[in-house]
């Protein structure tokens, strides 16, 4: 990726339905270029996706580590990939460990992990409810950090006052849908899979957009940035310094999210780091350094096998 493709994740990062033109006057190109920059990141894997918030919508999202025979592993990550209630399937540990986050309704029994217990090749399985996001809820700093501030606010849509939303419809459902797949879904495409007129939709997006309900996110592998290592990491906080570690993380380029969950371990972050060298001085600069952390657990990770957006 030379410096125009940073640019352009960047601006998508800022407006993941910023028209192509409006990039193409701020990055001082054309809107053909724009076009070709897209298509060709879009081919190596970069998506621009909807997400629902969770906290809006009356559910809670899960962290499940799924301890597995190694040659099961492919086999379980890609069905769990194929759900709509999962995101950021990964393997890790050589193949002997799955992660991924799985959203229910809040006071729901969720089956998934009682059918998951009983899967033959699974070993075992822990689920930890992440409590609160602290740090890349707004994505990873690596991938967001070539535009000036002008260029930001040149790129940044229009400001809508938020009103209520209220409960969402099957409507709403099928336009968050599509937009899962590909967040820049054309506006025609949208209509046809709400019933809804277009202007209904650009109306309805855009209140969604400004209730925080929906937001949008960027599916791209960090090695396209030159970043070849990326781990998840469990920590052990004692309660008392929760606020502190939150903040500590939030201040580092290295976390691409964070937030603290339930169980033994009470904060999990995803890290993204050039090199196992680099991984090494910030576990042990960074983080061993920290009050309060009492015990870090290092997974790496092998292969993403879903991220934030629906399967195609």
């Amino acid at each position: 990726m030379d410096s125009l493709d940073r640019q352009l994740v960047h601006a998508l990062g800022v407006d993941g339905r910023a028209p192509f033109s409006r990039i193409a006057t701020v990055l001082g190109c054309s809107d053909r270029t724009i076009a070709h920059r897209y298509r060709q990141l879009h081919d190596a894997g970069l998506r621009v996706v909807g997400v629902v918030d969770a906290a809006h919508t009356g559910h809670v999202d899960w962290m499940v580590r799924i301890h597995c025979a190694p040659d099961a592993a492919s086999t379980v990550a890609t069905a769990l990939s194929r759900r709509d209630d999962t995101s950021w399937v990964g393997i890790l540990s050589g193949g002997t460990e799955i992660t991924c986050i799985t959203r229910i309704r809040t006071g729901d029994d969720y089956l998934l992990l009682e059918r998951l217990a009983r899967t033959p090749r699974i070993n075992g399985l822990t689920a930890h409810c992440m409590i609160r996001g602290l740090a890349g809820v707004g994505g990873w700093p690596g991938r967001l950090s070539t535009l000036t501030s002008e260029q930001i606010a040149a790129i940044q849509p229009a400001v809508t006052t938020a009103g209520p939303v209220g409960e969402l419809t099957a409507a709403d459902w099928a336009l968050a849908g599509a937009l899962g797949i590909d967040g820049r879904t054309t506006y025609p495409r949208l209509a046809a899979v709400t019933g809804w007129s277009e202007s209904t939709v650009r109306r309805r997006l855009a209140e969604l957009l400004a209730a925080g309900v929906l937001y949008f996110d960027i599916d791209i592998d960090p090695t396209l940035f030159g970043y070849a290592c990326q781990v998840i990491i469990w920590l052990t906080v004692q309660p008392a310094a929760l606020n502190a570690i939150a903040q500590t993380l939030a201040s580092h380029v290295e976390v691409a999210f964070a937030a603290a969950t339930t169980g033994a371990t009470n904060i999990v972050a995803f890290v993204v780091v050039h090199d196992l060298d680099e991984l090494y001085d910030y576990l042990a600069d960074r983080i061993g350094g920290l009050p309060g952390v009492l015990q870090v657990d290092t997974s790496p990770m092998g292969r993403q096998v879903k991220y934030a957006g629906r399967i195609v």
